[in-house]
């Protein structure tokens, strides 16, 4: 196996990067990236702790994620699985990474800064849905922002009907608990009941 031991091989093997690759790139939130931030009902959050990294979904109706300015982001945390890896990095390491993704559209967005978790109650009552605030909100504080070109999603066919999979062909979360614990948890039962549960605790 050969493999690419320094940058300089690294570089030399992909050449330099066109003036269309580097100038999409500033340190604040430009008029047409709010439009995508906006649009945008999909982030990928990714974060860097003591035990690795970690890149979690995180969805709600377009524009959740809101700008305070162009150089602050918020996004609320909502109700999940109380794992809370993400948040965990983020206290102890605050750099973050977001990726936008916009239905319909190749273009992806990614924002890069530094975080922290806010618990301020007002802050947390202006997120409320169906009066269910967030139990904390990021507060971002931007230091790179660029647009990812088309070509993986066009390449994916992410967006093209065609291309759904069947969710019958997979295994359900039900089954993929009761596998990995020899039945204890998970199982037929788990996956009759989610419907009703991700209703109830969707906010």
């Amino acid at each position: 196996m050969s493999i690419i031991t320094s940058v300089a091989e690294l570089e030399k093997l992909y050449g330099e990067a066109q003036e269309t690759s580097t100038a999409k790139e500033v340190d604040y939130i430009t008029p047409h990236y709010r439009q995508f931030i906006e649009a945008s009902p999909f982030v990928v959050l990714a974060t860097s702790g003591p035990e690795g990294l970690d890149a979690s979904p995180r969805g709600d109706k377009a524009g959740f994620v809101r700008i305070q300015d162009d150089r602050t982001l918020l996004l609320p945390d909502r109700r999940g699985n109380n794992r809370v890896d993400s948040l965990r990095n983020i206290v102890r390491d605050p750099r973050v990474g977001l990726l936008f993704l916009v239905p319909g559209s190749g273009t992806t967005l990614r924002v890069n800064g530094r975080g922290v978790l806010s618990v301020d109650p007002a802050l947390l009552e202006s997120f409320a849905v169906e009066e269910k605030a967030p139990r904390s909100v990021l507060v971002l504080q931007v230091e790179s922002v660029y647009f990812q070109c088309a070509r993986a999603i066009m390449r994916s066919e992410l967006w093209n009907p065609e291309r759904h999979v069947d969710p019958k062909s997979l295994p359900t979360a039900g089954q993929i608990l009761a596998g990995i614990t020899a039945g204890r948890v998970g199982g037929e039962p788990y996956d009759k009941a989610w419907p009703e549960r991700a209703k109830a605790s969707m906010w």
